[in-house]
């Protein structure tokens, strides 16, 4: 009999979904199968049951084209489901990954339901050195992407409204792990990750909440021209990204 676990723990909607999914997979892959979880949204209060996907990983001992191919009909006919396709992984992918994606598997390690197996995910030890690293380089991403398309739009004020407001949003999840490197606390509310943050690293917190608030469409930021603010942006993140920099490596 599979040893199926923790099915309580997952909404209603899930575990019906899901439970007949992780038994098809154990019954193609039987004994290669170490470990399958799941991860995100659908583990807990924030899973909508008509928007949300089921998001997963199956830990294999061994992880061949084979094993792709095995699974390829049975995940397609799951796919109206929400259930997402798995992540397929080994134990020692992960181990040799953590240094690239810290974020994504510390994410895991934190909010994580295992339904199979042994949790492989909670003796796993992400260095704060790299996920300092990470988040410079999202930053200093960032800072290269929108100079290039300033210089592409610079004469589009909506454009350059639009540019704003897109990268400050896409920029809070890194706000958010900025805060976890402090061993602060990470608020869900968006507003809140700004405000901390601004206050974590001595940033001009008007700048961000004021883009961040704006909804209108008038090529006017906090009834300023937009470039103004579109200067102020760019310094605050050349601020960020230096202070990220000299952070004491941990």
């Amino acid at each position: 009999m599979v040893d199926i676990k923790n099915m309580e723990r997952l909404p209603p909607g899930v575990q019906k979904t899901y439970e007949p999914f992780v038994k098809g997979i154990l019954e193609l892959h039987q004994d290669n199968v170490r470990s399958v979880f799941i991860y995100g949204s659908a583990t807990g209060q924030n899973y909508t049951p008509k928007t949300s996907d089921i998001n997963s990983a199956v830990i294999f001992k061994e992880l061949s084209f084979d094993t792709f191919q095995k699974s390829l009909d049975f995940i397609q006919r799951h796919r109206g489901k929400r259930i997402s396709a798995p992540l397929f992984l080994t134990y020692e992918y992960i181990l040799s990954s953590l240094d690239v994606f810290p974020i994504e598997f510390l994410d895991m390690q934190e909010n994580h339901i295992l339904v199979y197996g042994e949790d492989l995910l909670v003796s796993l030890i992400i260095h704060g050195e790299h996920i300092r690293l990470f988040c410079e380089q999202q930053i200093k991403g960032k800072l290269i992407r929108i100079r290039q398309a300033y210089l592409e739009i610079g004469r589009r004020p909506q454009g350059i409204e639009a540019l704003l407001k897109d990268s400050l949003n896409s920029l809070i999840p890194i706000f958010r792990n900025l805060l976890r490197l402090m061993k602060r606390a990470q608020p869900v509310d968006k507003e809140q990750v700004l405000s901390e943050t601004c206050v974590c690293f001595d940033l001009d917190a008007d700048v961000f909440l004021t883009i961040y608030r704006d909804k209108r469409n008038d090529e006017r930021i906090g009834k300023q021209a937009v470039g103004v603010y579109f200067q102020r942006y760019i310094e605050q993140l050349e601020h960020l990204s230096i202070k990220i920099d000299r952070l004491e490596r941990v």
